[in-house]
């Protein structure tokens, strides 16, 4: 069945405010603004980051990406960077969900599952009550250096759309997309929104030529 709502899209990686502009302009309901990270793209201040986050408009979704892993290190860094949503893209403690939730009243929670194989499934399982959203990446948390995010790799869809239908909170995909294959990603997985990063940017920057067919790619898709 397809999904009855339009599906939405996320724009991570936002260097700039005229960057969150742009995204702002072909649609984008989320801005993903990325804090400090072992890897990946995308890693802005946190000064810059609190100063987009004024910028961004009520209704949309302003994200703080943040591989912290303990609650009272989270609850900080919202403090310092003002966003709406928290995107938690390492492991976090069960317990901490309920810490976040009491100290942050009205930030929304999404917790990152880096779909490796069937045991993502578990995984998901067992963190959705505990928050509002889970995005699905094709990150490696088991490197040396672990990748969190930004990897342009795709995953298996397959177990991301039985991740969706197992669980009741929005699924936001991410993890190799662009304006090619997002058509076929929505068809198979039918998630809440989209997440993309690379497949917009040209040599680190957001690029209109390609944010412009991925915003109509999306459009379409959801129309049908």
């Amino acid at each position: 069945m397809q999904p009855t709502y339009k599906t939405r899209f996320k724009i991570c990686c936002i260097g700039s405010k005229e960057e969150a502009q742009l995204a702002i302009r072909y649609g984008a309901s989320a801005l993903g603004l990325v804090s400090k990270m072992p890897s990946g793209p995308g890693v802005i201040a946190e000064d810059l980051i609190a100063e987009i986050a004024d910028t961004i408009p009520p209704g949309l979704s302003s994200f703080l990406l943040t591989s912290e892993q303990t609650p009272e290190a989270v609850i900080a860094q919202q403090r310092r960077c003002r966003t709406n949503t928290l995107q938690l893209v390492d492991r976090f403690p069960i317990d901490g969900y309920t810490k976040l939730q009491r100290e942050l009243p009205g930030i929304a929670i999404v917790q990152v599952i880096h779909v490796t194989g069937e045991e993502s499934l578990a995984e998901a399982i067992e963190i959705a009550p505990h928050v509002h959203g889970i995005l699905l990446d094709s990150g490696n948390q088991s490197l040396a250096v672990k990748e969190l995010g930004g990897t342009g790799r795709v995953h298996n869809w397959e177990i991301s759309r039985a991740i969706r239908e197992a669980v009741t909170v929005p699924i936001f995909l991410a993890g190799g997309l662009n304006s090619d294959n997002v058509a076929d990603a929505i068809r198979t997985v039918e998630p809440f929104a989209i997440d993309i990063c690379s497949g917009v940017r040209t040599n680190g920057k957001l690029d209109e030529a390609k944010l412009a067919p991925f915003a109509s790619k999306v459009a379409t898709r959801s129309a049908t």
